[in-house]
């Protein structure tokens, strides 16, 4: 009796390693994505997590090496997505990565100590804030 269930159980288990085929017509055929196949006109590989700075002139990782920015106004049980920024070596220029933006970053030029901006972007980087057409809209922890 052991050997007979053994052996249905043996058999069970080779049976559930076949590879399962679906006749379906109906189900598109999906290639396999190759990691790494994805790289910009920069040759940045945007699956893990490079993105192009204009400030580095290189591929960088702006969560490693860029100063993190979270939303002011947080819709409750949404995602934080947050913006990031990169000061230049000589604190003339800040870069700003802005989620959901269809722009790669937006570069913003010195106007006072430690006060950078454009028409539409200013960021003080004594405070860590972020104002969009003049309303605070990002701040990083200042601590």
């Amino acid at each position: 009796m052991n050997r007979l269930a053994i052996v249905a159980i043996g058999m069970m288990l080779l049976s559930a390693c076949g590879e399962r085929t679906d006749h379906s017509e109906k189900k598109a055929k999906h290639e396999p994505v190759k990691v790494g196949a994805d790289k910009d006109e920069h040759g940045c590989i945007g699956s893990a997590g490079y993105t192009w700075s204009k400030l580095k002139k290189q591929c960088i990782q702006i969560f490693n090496i860029g100063f993190r920015l979270n939303p002011v106004a947080n819709e409750k049980g949404k995602d934080v997505v947050s913006a990031f920024v990169l000061i230049s070596d000589d604190q003339a220029k800040v870069e700003l990565f802005l989620p959901n933006d269809d722009q790669q970053s937006i570069l913003l030029n010195k106007l006072e100590d430690l006060n950078y901006g454009n028409d539409v972007y200013r960021y003080d980087a004594k405070k860590s804030i972020l104002y969009v057409k003049g309303k605070i809209t990002y701040k990083g922890n200042v601590e």
